[in-house]
């Protein structure tokens, strides 16, 4: 048992769109990950998502709406909603979801992380 300090993790990287794994428990992780830009249009078969807002700003796309989120906001996706997360500038967000869950869902590209590091 560790306390675990969000920003000093969050320094570790600069990259986006590349989850950190920074805890696990009862078959869930717990990433974080910077964004800035788009993202692509993807859904989770299997899995929820929970996108925690830390720092910054984003909006979460979906088809019928867009939702926009801000430092200390958090939005649930159901699985099987399609989303886009797109950011004009850089945001920290905390996800939870299933260790199965793949960033981009069905939508493989460029952007596909498959392999997650630990920090």
């Amino acid at each position: 048992m560790e306390k675990i300090n969000i920003s000093q993790k969050l320094k570790q990287f600069s990259d986006y769109w590349n989850p950190r794994i920074v805890g696990e428990l009862n078959g869930q992780e717990v990433k974080l990950v910077k964004f800035k830009g788009e993202f692509v249009w993807h859904h989770h078969e299997n899995e929820d998502e929970m996108f925690l807002v830390i720092d910054g700003e984003f909006k979460m796309e979906f088809r019928d709406k867009v939702v926009p989120l801000k430092a200390g906001d958090f939005i649930i996706v159901p699985k099987g909603v399609e989303h886009k997360p797109v950011a004009e500038n850089e945001v920290s967000v905390m996800l939870f979801e299933p260790a199965s869950t793949l960033n981009t869902g069905n939508a493989k590209s460029a952007l596909t992380q498959e392999h997650l590091k630990k920090i």
